[in-house]
C-alpha cells in the first residue's frame, strides 16, 4: 500500500524541466490584492499539481497549489513537438502576449518558464468557474442580460488588445473564462498574432484557430483584407455570444456537428443565424453588427461598446 501511495505521489509532482538561464522569461508580480503578492511563485517547483483542468494540441493546463502558501493558480505546461515547425515561434508568441497585457478582462501571467528542451511553463491566475463553454453544458443558455455582460468585458478585453495590435483569433466559449462572480478574461492565446502596422499580415497568417468561429475572410482567401484583421475577433464573439443565448452552435440545428465544407458554405454564403421570436431588437441589432460578411461593415470592439445593448444591460457590475 504504501508503494502505491509512493507511487501515485509521483505522478503527481509536476514535470519540472531545468531552466535555461539565458532563455528565462522574468516573473511577472502577483497582484497587490493576492495573498502572495510579496512571495510570488519563484520556482515551479513550488506547486504541487492538484488536477488537470484541460488539454490542448501540444500541452496540458493542471490546476495547482503553491506549497507554502496554498493559494491556487493555473498552470500550463507546453511539451515540444519537433515535426511543428511553427510551434516554438507561436508559444514564445503566446508567452510574450501574456506576459506584456495588463487588463482586468485578460488571463494574467503569473511566470513563465521554458527547459533546456524547449517546454515551456506558464503559471496563470485561476478562474474557479472554468469556462463559460463549462457553465453552458451545465446551465444552458444564458439570458439576455448575463449575454450582455458578457459582451461587455469580452468587448473591453478585445479593444485593448486591438489597440497594440494584437489580434487573439480563437475566440470561442472554451476560451472565455470566469470565476463565480461572473467575471470573464479572454485565454488562451496559442494562435494569437501580434501584427505591426508595418508589417500586415498575409493571409495564412490568420488561417488558424477553430473553423466553426471563422470568419468569412478567413476561409475564403478572396476575401481576405488585412486592414480589417481585427473584425475576425468580431466575428468570433458574435458567433460565441448568440451560442451562449441558444445554447447551440447557431449556424445549425442543436446536436448536428458540422464538417469543414459546411462551415465554409454556411459562414461564407448562408443567411444569418436565425433569432429566438423573444430576443430583443437591441440583441439583433449588437449580433447583426458582429455578423457582416464583409469585415470592413462589421464594428469595431470600440464602437460595440457603445452599443444600445451593451450599454443598457452590460455595465450593471459598474
Amino acid at each position: 500500500m504504501s508503494l502505491v501511495k509512493h507511487r501515485l505521489q509521483l505522478s503527481l509532482e509536476l514535470p519540472v524541466p531545468e531552466v535555461k538561464i539565458s532563455n528565462f522569461i522574468p516573473f511577472i508580480y502577483l497582484p497587490k490584492s493576492t495573498t502572495t503578492a510579496s512571495q510570488g511563485v519563484s520556482k515551479l517547483l513550488d506547486l504541487e499539481k492538484l488536477c488537470v483542468l484541460g488539454h490542448g494540441n501540444y500541452g496540458t493546463v493542471y490546476k495547482v497549489r503553491h506549497r507554502q502558501t496554498s493559494a491556487i493558480y493555473a498552470l500550463k505546461v507546453i511539451r515540444a513537438d519537433p515535426d511543428a515547425s511553427q510551434q516554438p515561434y507561436q508559444q514564445s508568441h503566446e508567452m510574450k502576449i501574456l506576459i506584456s497585457t495588463d487588463s482586468p478582462y485578460i488571463i494574467k501571467c503569473l511566470g513563465a518558464y521554458e527547459s533546456l528542451a524547449g517546454e515551456k511553463a506558464i503559471v496563470m491566475e485561476y478562474m474557479d468557474a472554468g469556462t463559460l463553454d463549462t457553465l453552458l453544458k451545465a446551465n444552458g443558455p444564458f439570458p439576455e442580460s448575463s449575454i450582455a455582460h458578457i459582451g461587455y468585458q469580452v468587448l473591453s478585453g478585445l479593444n485593448y488588445l486591438h489597440a497594440f495590435n494584437i489580434f487573439h483569433l480563437d475566440i470561442k466559449p472554451s476560451n472565455l473564462l470566469v470565476d463565480k462572480n461572473m467575471n470573464v478574461k479572454i485565454g488562451d492565446f496559442g494562435v494569437s498574432k501580434i501584427m505591426p502596422e508595418s508589417d500586415p499580415p498575409d493571409y495564412w497568417d490568420i488561417y488558424v484557430g477553430t473553423y466553426a468561429y471563422m470568419s468569412p475572410e478567413r476561409l475564403d482567401s478572396n476575401m481576405y483584407d488585412p486592414r480589417f484583421v481585427s473584425a475576425a475577433d468580431i466575428w468570433s464573439l458574435g458567433v460565441t455570444l448568440l451560442e451562449l443565448y441558444v445554447g447551440h452552435f447557431p449556424f445549425l440545428p442543436p446536436g448536428e456537428k458540422p464538417n469543414w465544407m459546411q462551415l465554409v458554405l454556411i459562414t461564407r454564403y448562408g443567411e444569418a443565424p436565425s433569432m429566438p421570436k423573444e430576443a430583443s431588437e437591441e440583441l439583433r441589432g449588437f449580433i447583426s453588427c458582429c455578423l457582416h460578411k464583409e469585415p470592413n461593415k462589421r464594428w469595431t470592439a470600440l464602437q460595440l461598446l457603445s452599443h444600445p445593448f451593451i450599454c443598457g444591460k452590460g455595465r450593471l457590475e459598474d
